[in-house]
């Protein structure tokens, strides 16, 4: 199925000053899906271990463990039945390694070499094979180097225990190349809400290049990556999606695709600095004390630090309130943290007010269906119901809906979720 979508509506070619590319074969309407694939490889990623089948990417509180290698889990004994197959080679590995665990681009850089040295399995249907992958080994800073070569030494000594051969590896392919070329060609798999629960290679998608206004979007149902059009697509049109937060000045973007990809975007939103000025907008001392401070908030959330992180959150929105506007981006990044904080504290009236002012820079920004807007409205649509605003709550959960059928398709789970909720507003308001 998959290689048969993707010759009807999509084909390599060689796009001028980016190398290769994809683009359309015919007409593709939005919201159409225009190929669907598995990946070639994938791995859980390391702090989402304990609560997500390695199969299926289902989470849960309570799930099976592998009883060897103690890290593995799964939601069912089927799911571990059919991940076996594929566990069973990596399985020692994580056994000798306990009570470590490797990094995200060890263990995916492992399972690809046990793939690679299976007569049975190769990459011969895609349209770009790993070894046609660009490593971008002679770009990288000295730092990067050394940090790949260290990685290098952590995956031979995990595959230790398997008695790998190098030597029967494709040309090219040795355990240093394979990393650079998974460090700029796997893809973040995220579930619904845009949570990165694991990492995935998926060969013929690192063809898509980067636009910061791109046309494209990549959703996933499980593992299964799922390449859908936010805006019609002419036939012989190259195909994008965007590799950075699209939420960022251009300089911030530049940065991150330079350090991470190694090339400078030259799109017409980088060329022309489109919403720059509304981005950056408010006094610049006070946005710059804001950007300087987002690192540290941003670490009091991955730690859970809930409650230090609202009262400096809530500091810095209140003291920069008059001189720099909602639709600054740090002040968003800053409203986005605040409202994380309030619900995972149970302020919920709080939570309402912070995420409802972050709602008019998400609509100005996301000029195109795009689904952080469509998680932003389901998040505060929520809090309206809860907190009895049952009108407003409908309104929100309309209009994520609408963009998530674009976005995520009607058959996925978060848009189930939204259409059950907006069928609560509609028999609450019948009520009335």
């Amino acid at each position: 199925m998959s290689y048969g979508m993707m010759a009807v509506n999509i084909e390599r070619f060689v796009t001028e000053g980016k190398g290769n590319g994809l683009r359309a074969l015919r007409e593709i309407k939005v919201g159409e899906v225009i190929h669907s694939c598995k990946p070639f490889a994938f791995c859980i990623a390391k702090g989402f271990l304990i609560t997500t089948c390695q199969n299926c990417l289902k989470r849960g509180e309570s799930l099976l463990r592998c009883s060897q290698c103690k890290t593995a889990r799964y939601c069912s004994a089927q799911c571990q039945k059919q991940a076996w197959s594929e566990h069973k080679r990596e399985c020692k590995c994580l056994k000798r390694l306990q009570p470590r665990i490797p990094t995200d681009s060890v263990q995916l850089s492992a399972r690809i070499i046990f793939k690679l040295l299976s007569q049975s399995e190769s990459d011969k249907d895609e349209l770009y094979s790993i070894s046609d992958h660009q490593s971008h080994l002679e770009d990288m800073c000295d730092e990067k180097k050394e940090g790949l070569e260290h990685l290098c030494s952590t995956l031979q000594v995990y595959l230790s225990e398997a008695n790998c051969d190098f030597s029967q590896l494709p040309p090219g392919l040795d355990p240093i190349n394979l990393l650079a070329r998974v460090t700029c060609n796997c893809f973040s798999i995220s579930d619904g809400e845009l949570q990165d629960v694991g990492v995935g290679l998926y060969p013929s998608m690192s063809l898509l290049n980067h636009d910061c206004r791109p046309n494209c979007v990549m959703m996933f149902e499980g593992k299964t990556l799922k390449l859908r059009a936010v805006r019609v697509i002419r036939a012989c049109e190259e195909l994008t999606i965007s590799y950075t937060d699209v939420l960022a000045p251009c300089q911030e973007r530049h940065s991150h695709l330079q350090e991470q990809y190694h090339f400078l975007c030259q799109c017409k939103r980088c060329s022309t600095e489109d919403r720059d000025c509304e981005m950056l907008a408010g006094e610049k001392s006070a946005w710059m004390a804001l950007r300087d401070s987002i690192p540290h908030l941003q670490q009091l959330q991955s730690e859970k630090h809930w409650e230090a992180l609202l009262k400096e959150s809530q500091t810095l929105l209140h003291r920069y309130a008059d001189v720099v506007p909602d639709k600054n981006i740090y002040v968003l990044r800053l409203l986005d943290l605040a409202t994380d904080a309030c619900i995972s504290l149970d302020d919920y009236e709080r939570a309402l007010e912070y995420g409802s002012r972050a709602l008019q820079p998400y609509k100005f920004y996301y000029c195109d269906p795009h689904p952080s807007r469509a998680v932003e409205l389901l998040r505060v649509g929520k809090l309206q119901h809860f907190l009895g605003s049952v009108e407003e709550a409908q309104r929100s959960f309309t209009q994520a809906y609408d963009i998530m059928k674009v976005t995520h398709g009607v058959e996925h789970a978060l848009t189930n979720e939204v259409c059950k909720k907006l069928g609560e507003c509609q028999a609450e308001l019948g009520r009335v």
